[in-house]
């Protein structure tokens, strides 16, 4: 069993080596520190180092662990920013370190063929297909030289167990739901509207118009109350069993269950948050901000409503959860529809996990 002194040296060892490169490492395993300690390796009189993070909170994690860590003297040489500055910044830097750096886009990639130091990415979640545009970027600048997956934090006592269960839910074929604008409107279902929006997609006559007919098809899939109702009879029943994090499409929907929530138009969400980690409230609805970042304490239980299509959110999502002694286990429900897109969403979610900790039930 590796500890995770052994993995962050490792990773470390990896990095060092090459010019351009990722340590693709699983949640808790420290991929801040290991960017210091390289950081540290690199660190001269004249040194100057660029970090780039896809919000601003995250800066506080490499301010915090360098101080932890007595590695202070390094914040004077660093100058943080997000993915979105990035395009701006100068080109001095002796190395630039791209944490989160799945977060990379093709407009990126100029300022990346023209940065002529060393790159070093640090992620949980690197693109899974070469060929996408994130793939490609990585391939180019900062492939993947470091591996270690959850399961293997897991084996090794690092993270906590888990349990995903499945929930396969059916469309509603009732005429419950409004379609078109007035004053034509007229009802519908949720199979019927999720079929028109599918032919759209594979009738579209361009890869630009089946772009914009799959992302209808996503906002709708996304906005049928089969789900809303059935997350509120899960929340009843895991009532009084402990912590339960509910990761929403909307904010509209985090305000629906009639527990406490955290997104950026609540005014009381970082109240809630703080409750919610002192066990003051045992629920929370979230949308997307707690994806990177933030651990709770003693969180057992997580419903994710909806896999984007996209695994990286799926599995930042399951991280959340993943922070709990190593002789604990979580239990993680996903909602999907069955026969959809939706379901193969998140099959390729769940890909990299251990299928024999993963239950599918039909409901």
């Amino acid at each position: 069993m590796k500890t995770k002194d052994t993995i962050g040296e490792e990773a470390l060892t990896a990095l060092s080596k090459v010019r351009g490169g990722t340590a693709a490492m699983s949640v808790g395993t420290g991929k801040t520190l290991i960017g210091l300690k390289h950081m540290d390796l690199h660190y001269t009189d004249t040194s100057f180092f660029l970090v780039v993070a896809p919000k601003k909170s995250i800066f506080q994690s490499w301010i915090d662990d360098a101080k932890k860590f007595d590695l202070e003297y390094l914040l004077d040489r660093i100058t943080f920013t997000t993915y979105l500055s990035l395009p701006k910044q100068q080109l001095h830097y002796d190395v630039v370190y791209l944490d989160e750096a799945h977060s990379l886009l093709e407009s990126h990639g100029f300022w990346l063929n023209e940065y002529k130091g060393i790159k070093i990415g640090l992620t949980g979640t690197p693109p899974k297909y070469l060929h996408s545009e994130r793939g490609r970027l990585f391939n180019a600048h900062i492939p993947v030289v470091y591996e270690y997956i959850t399961d293997d934090a897991v084996s090794d006592g690092i993270l906590n167990d888990y349990k995903i269960v499945v929930h396969e839910l059916e469309l509603n074929k009732a005429k419950i739901l409004k379609a078109g604008k007035a004053p034509k409107t007229w009802m519908t279902s949720e199979q019927a509207s999720y079929d028109y929006w599918t032919n759209r997609a594979m009738n579209a006559k361009s890869p630009k118009e089946r772009q914009i007919m799959s992302i209808m098809r996503m906002k709708q899939l996304m906005s049928y109350p089969t789900k809303d109702k059935y997350t509120k009879k899960l929340l009843d029943s895991l009532s009084n069993q402990g912590k339960v994090i509910l990761f929403a499409n909307t904010q509209e929907q985090a305000d629906s269950f009639g527990i406490a929530s955290y997104h950026s138009k609540n005014p009381d969400s970082e109240e809630n948050l703080e409750r919610f980690k002192k066990g003051d409230i045992l629920d929370l609805a979230c949308v997307l901000q707690l994806s990177e970042g933030v651990n709770i304490p003693n969180l057992e239980l997580g419903i994710i409503m909806h896999s984007y299509g996209n695994e990286r959110k799926s599995s930042q999502r399951i991280g959340r959860l993943l922070r709990l002694n190593p002789d604990d286990c979580c239990t993680i429900h996903i909602l999907c529809y069955k026969g959809t897109v939706d379901e193969a969403w998140v099959k390729t979610a769940l890909e990299d996990y251990d299928q024999t900790k993963i239950e599918w039930i039909n409901d």
